[in-house]
């Protein structure tokens, strides 16, 4: 090969070194884009009305800030109420447990008590962990700081490139060779069709979801049954490992009433699930973005492994993306010419 050639090589293996070292930033931007293509979609909604575009835009985040605050105030005081509640039964439990525990080791054989560690033993090998966990409280302060002003990073980009876009998509496609920039425009207008197609379908789960958790709590009687089914919705929309969060809390609120609902709430939820999984995502899906279950699942632990929770909960609209460009860019104009 041609010294131009080896250049390109190592030019090509820095690049790709140097946007690893920056992978969060790079997904901090591409959470921007999302929240702005989905506003994107109510600002054009206004501007069909005869408004404005920066009205448009100010009443799309409006729009947003509204539907915050109002999850906030269903779903946050509630739940510090009864976790009061459920945090003073905890001793009632744990005096249950010893008293368990004393009624077993009463009944076993003293050969095989000696084997079982007693307090001061669980206590000198549990000491580490405490310590560890009460020194991480400092790096939990850096870390929530730091989270702090990543949201309000994010916050800022998402305003910027909602309130006018043209400019940083034109900045993007002047990236790629000329003969490609159309092309490139082709598949970013793709890529957004994609995006709001994944985002309707995924909102049309998570508010049939939220239906179905409100009335089933309500006929089991589980307390808060309103701020449960808002938080189902919510956590609907991390496939997978949101529909396992979302059954943790009524069930834990369900003990406070009957330990028998826990497991009603379990059946419930998981029957939710099935009619989710079974029907609404293939309905919609197939209708807005056509995303295989074992990729919809295969991205998320990818995902998740090099990008912790912001990929985790990002893994399918990057997924959408990454199937448009893959598509495009990679079957259509490479593999199909040859």
């Amino acid at each position: 090969m041609s010294f131009g050639t080896w250049i390109g090589f190592v030019a090509f293996f820095i690049s790709l070194f140097v946007l690893w070292q920056i992978r969060q930033l790079l997904l901090l931007i591409f959470t921007a884009v999302v929240i702005a293509t989905s506003l994107n979609i109510l600002v054009k909604k206004f501007c069909r009305r005869g408004l404005k575009r920066s009205y448009g835009v100010i009443l799309a985040i409006l729009a947003l800030l509204s539907v915050s605050i109002l999850f906030f105030q269903i779903v946050v005081p509630p739940f510090i109420t009864q976790f009061q509640e459920l945090a003073a039964l905890i001793p009632l439990g744990i005096e249950r447990l010893n008293i368990w525990l004393d009624l077993l080791l009463s009944r076993l054989e003293p050969d095989i008590i000696s084997y079982l560690p007693d307090a001061e033993e669980l206590n000198r090998q549990l000491q580490p962990l405490i310590n560890q966990f009460l020194g991480g409280g400092l790096n939990f302060f850096y870390s929530s700081f730091g989270t702090l002003l990543s949201t309000l990073l994010l916050l800022v980009l998402s305003l910027m490139l909602l309130a006018d876009p043209i400019p940083y998509r034109q900045g993007f496609i002047r990236l790629f060779p000329a003969f490609y920039r159309r092309r490139v425009d082709e598949i970013l207008t793709l890529c957004a069709l994609s995006l709001q197609g994944w985002l309707v379908g995924i909102l049309f789960n998570m508010l049939v979801i939220g239906i179905l958790s409100f009335i089933g709590l309500l006929i089991l009687g589980i307390p808060l049954a309103l701020a449960q089914a808002v938080l189902a919705g919510a956590l609907t929309f991390i496939p997978n490992v949101g529909p396992t969060l979302s059954v943790l809390s009524p069930m834990a609120i369900a003990l406070l009433d009957d330990p028998w609902k826990s497991f009603a709430v379990l059946i419930l939820y998981t029957f939710i699930q099935q009619v989710e999984s079974n029907l609404l995502t293939p309905l919609v899906m197939s209708q807005q973005v056509s995303l295989l279950p074992a990729i919809t699942l295969l991205s998320q632990i990818f995902f998740a492994t090099f990008f912790g929770f912001l990929g985790l909960l990002l893994a399918l609209p990057l997924t959408v993306v990454g199937q448009v460009w893959v598509k495009e860019v990679l079957i259509k104009d490479i593999l199909d010419r040859w």
